[in-house]
């Protein structure tokens, strides 16, 4: 059978082997037991698949990606049993007798497409929830994480049903057939032009979708905050997989007296973290790919460099690096830079820096470093993002009873924890009453007078 054809068979495969084997407790716990168990025992492939993707180091991969989502699928399996258990609710008194409960149903077929540049936790944290709401699943990795994609298309056969998750690989001739099937649901991680294809492709079919975005995640730092130590942890979120991190802080706006403090702190915090030379550093990874050390190449400031710069584009090496002086409407500004470079600009105070998030597009993630409570307060309230960190960043992402997702731009939908369960599930709405006694009579026809008395007051009644 040509490759093309068994592509436009798969969601009807998965999906009929989601109802020959059921969706019982049994199974889903025995695939999610069996992520554990790959990842646990093929670590070590998957942290050197990284590394040749991404140049990331073993213990980058145990934290950001093996170990999150391990902790995911150990509290889905904490939690599995009660997430199925059915929600009752309280009839009405005109229904009575009668039971009321909410049934969480798996979708059918679901596809999951991930992203490169944290391939194996964007491709098997939504994965986790698929599998313990019961479905049968498609994953499409990214061909630009070839290894970590080739790695994920080994392995998962071997330690899951093979029927109910398959792995596709392939670039977008493969994305474009899988999208001309009738999916259950569409999970995407990525950026915003491919989230529009997606889209309209499963608006033909009227599929839901979740798309996990991105956008220019915005950070704000006063002179109240420990300049020390939001350096360090500002570097940390910026840095980390050279900055190729959708919630990574995307610019900073930062007032007057903790401009220079910021800056001067910022680079010692680099080289604490990568040391004097980032590019002889195995803790400082790479850019993905070529075109994207030409993207950054390009939009990076020609003046205000504070430190950082350098590019060694065979190496595909871009330096930690702050530009200060930067204005709002320079080339670096304008989409989300997905690296290493951090632009800082100076705001008044709070109140302008709000006004500016407020005039662009929705922002996946918002960090505050404010000892100010009113400030911190004041982001909260008056400002819209996919999620608010103070005081720290990207630690949202670690919590499973938070949900992680998007707003506007940014995307919408979300997941973790029990957000991942009801995001794959059906609320299927269960009522039961016996026939009799015939309770029911008042609404059946002819409408007396006396029963339109009964029905009025009645209802009044329920109103108080």
């Amino acid at each position: 059978m040509p490759e093309t054809m068994k592509l436009r068979s798969l969601a009807a495969d998965v999906r009929a082997a989601r109802s020959e084997r059921g969706s019982s407790y049994t199974l889903r716990r025995q695939q999610l037991l069996g992520l554990k168990t790959m990842l646990l025992e093929r670590g070590p492939e998957f942290e050197q698949a990284l590394l040749t993707d991404l140049a990331k180091n073993p213990v980058e991969s145990e934290i950001t990606e093996i170990g999150f989502v391990l902790a995911e699928i150990d509290h889905a399996l904490r939690h599995l049993r009660s997430w199925m258990r059915p929600r009752r609710s309280r009839p009405p008194m005109t229904l009575w007798p009668a039971t009321a409960r909410t049934v969480s149903d798996p979708l059918g077929a679901v596809l999951i497409i991930s992203p490169w540049n944290y391939p194996l936790q964007l491709s098997l944290a939504p994965l986790v929830g698929a599998l313990a709401a019961g479905n049968g699943v498609v994953l499409k990795p990214s061909e630009i994480s070839p290894a970590t994609s080739a790695a994920m298309a080994l392995f998962i056969p071997q330690y899951l049903d093979a029927a109910l998750v398959r792995v596709v690989e392939g670039g977008p001739s493969e994305t474009t057939t899988l999208l001309d099937e009738q999916w259950d649901y569409i999970f995407y991680t990525g950026n915003e032009t491919v989230a529009r294809i997606i889209s309209t492709a499963a608006a033909r079919h009227l599929t839901p979708t979740t798309l996990e975005l991105g956008g220019k995640s915005p950070t704000f730092v006063d002179g109240t905050a420990n300049l020390a130590h939001v350096a360090k942890r500002l570097a940390w979120t910026k840095f980390v997989n050279a900055g190729q991190t959708c919630v990574a802080p995307d610019y900073v706006l930062v007032t007057p007296d903790a401009h220079d403090g910021l800056v001067a702190a910022l680079e010692s915090a680099v080289t604490d973290l990568f040391g004097t030379d980032p590019q002889a550093s195995t803790d400082y990874g790479r850019i993905v790919s070529a075109n994207h050390v030409s993207r950054l190449r390009a939009v990076m400031p020609r003046a205000g460099i504070a430190f950082g710069g350098q590019v060694d584009a065979k190496t595909k090496y871009i330096a930690p690096t702050a530009a200060t002086g930067v204005k709002p409407s320079d080339p670096i500004m304008r989409d989300e830079i997905f690296g290493p470079i951090l632009p800082i600009l100076k705001v008044a105070d709070s109140a302008e820096a709000i006004g500016f998030i407020n005039s662009r597009p929705k922002p996946l993630a918002l960090y505050v470093y404010s000892a100010d409570r009113q400030v911190r307060r004041d982001f909260e309230t008056q400002t819209s993002s996919g999620a608010l960190d103070i005081n720290v960043g990207l630690a949202h992402m670690s919590v499973p009873g938070l949900p992680f997702g998007g707003v506007g731009a940014s995307g919408h939908g979300a997941y973790h924890g029990k957000r991942s369960f009801d995001t794959f599930s059906h609320a299927k709405a269960v009522l039961s009453k016996p026939l009799a006694p015939d309770t029911l009579s008042l609404i059946y026809p002819p409408y007396t007078a006396a029963k339109g008395r009964m029905a009025r007051g009645l209802l009044r009644r329920l109103s108080r």
